[in-house]
């Protein structure tokens, strides 16, 4: 079990490093990236909220500012909510199977798995594929696909799945420690800011210690 991040397609970038990588991939998440895949973690979470003020609709958040990094992280910095598109990956080792996050989830909700646990029945993970989760005895079936009738689906015993969930929040301490770190290096001025928003969207406390060159 992972948590990933779905990349968009790579374009240009130029305002910091970014790892090259296929569209609509998933970028797993943890404290052994490079620093140019923490930046294309840090752009792509960027970009999920890189939503203009709309007064119109009750956004009271202030103006973009004029600088390109500043208005290029203005929604991640201003927004109180938000949204990181990914999820959880599980694969089955003995057969490859794999269970995806569909379009739309978000891996800020990743501990929602939790109440799959305390069978809250059915939880949907997006759409295309329909990805669902369900309690079934002592076991939690992942359907890969509910729109599809033969669609592949993986047992996991509800007794392994809290340590996965366990190790999926070490993955993203982990990385949440990378990034604080690449925030100081890449963008000093804005390093605790950046910090606390990551956390924000990936469900977590911010990492000790501080977060400033």
């Amino acid at each position: 079990m992972q948590p990933v991040l779905e990349m968009y397609a790579p374009g240009p970038f130029v305002l910091w490093p970014v790892a090259g990588g296929e569209p609509f991939s998933h970028l797993a998440l943890h404290g052994g990236l490079s620093p140019a895949e923490v930046g294309a973690a840090v752009r792509r979470i960027a970009e999920c909220n890189d939503i203009d003020p709309d007064p119109d609709v009750g956004d009271d958040r202030p103006p973009r500012p004029a600088d390109a990094v500043g208005s290029f992280l203005h929604g991640l910095l201003t927004f109180d909510s938000l949204f990181a598109a990914g999820g959880l990956r599980v694969t089955d080792s003995s057969t490859g199977v794999a269970f995806l996050p569909g379009c739309c989830n978000g891996l800020e909700e990743w501990r929602v798995w939790y109440e799959v646990i305390g069978g809250s029945g059915p939880v949907s993970f997006g759409h295309d594929p329909d990805a669902v989760a369900e309690l079934c005895g002592d076991a939690v079936r992942l359907t890969v696909d509910a729109e599809q009738d033969n669609s592949p689906v993986i047992y996991v015993p509800t007794s392994e799945l809290s340590p996965l969930l366990d190790g999926v929040e070490r993955d993203l301490s982990a990385f949440l420690v990378l990034a604080a770190d690449w925030s100081a290096r890449h963008l000093p001025d804005r390093a605790a800011s950046v910090t606390a928003a990551l956390a924000r969207a990936l469900a977590l406390p911010e990492p000790a210690g501080p977060s400033e060159a």
